[in-house]
């Protein structure tokens, strides 16, 4: 826990037991095998912003966790400009999550959003004990972040619905993975309780 300056200088104002990640869904889908990831990419965006929504309720903080597209020269506005004008594949999830004007971006050079970013800095000052992770893909950078998540002793919550890959059954593999190896909480989305979750983590807190 932060003990010098809880405040990080006024640049994390919020401070919540829980957060929700969500990753790489600022995305284009312009890669070989995008086509697959679009449709259930797109089913898991729309469970993702119904959940967003909750959390924006109940003031858990929002962090969007994205690939370095530009190589080290990223603009994360430039990016979702492109997603929503340039008629790419990915235009409909930038559409549902594009993200608001208080969540938080970090942007990641490799598969796990802990990885050579300042995540680990933000969640200490946000006080996170539980993470919430959604996004794609489920068996490659969602697997990845919630491996070095159970790695720092987080709490882990993997929606299954929102969660996309290529093929389902790489999906259903991770899901599968991640429940029985990292201890993680697959729930679907609309059976997780975000209140109650808030709730029992801050009275563990105390």
């Amino acid at each position: 826990m932060a003990t010098n300056n809880d405040d990080l200088h006024g640049n994390a104002p919020d401070s919540a037991p829980v957060a929700l990640l969500i990753i790489d869904m600022i995305n284009d889908l312009e890669f070989p095998g995008g086509e697959n990831v679009l449709e259930p990419a797109e089913k898991a965006a729309e469970k993702i912003a119904h959940l967003k929504k909750q959390a924006k309720e109940l003031k858990i903080p929002v962090i969007y966790a994205n690939d370095n597209f530009g190589k080290w020269r990223s603009d994360f506005n430039e990016l979702i400009d492109h997603c929503l004008n340039d008629g790419v594949r990915g235009q409909r999830l930038v559409e549902l999550l594009k993200p608001d004007r208080e969540d938080y971006i970090v942007l990641k050079p490799k598969h796990s959003i802990f990885f050579a970013t300042t995540l680990d800095a933000l969640l200490t000052y946000l006080h996170v004990e539980q993470l919430v992770i959604m996004g794609i893909s489920a068996d490659v950078c969602v697997q990845f972040s919630a491996n070095d998540a159970y790695m720092r002793d987080f709490g882990l919550y993997v929606p299954a619905d929102c969660v996309a890959s290529q093929s389902a059954e790489n999906t259903k593999q991770a899901v599968d993975y991640m429940a029985r190896v990292l201890r993680a909480d697959t729930t679907p989305s609309d059976k997780l309780d975000l209140s109650r979750l808030l709730q029992e983590s801050s009275s563990v807190q105390e």
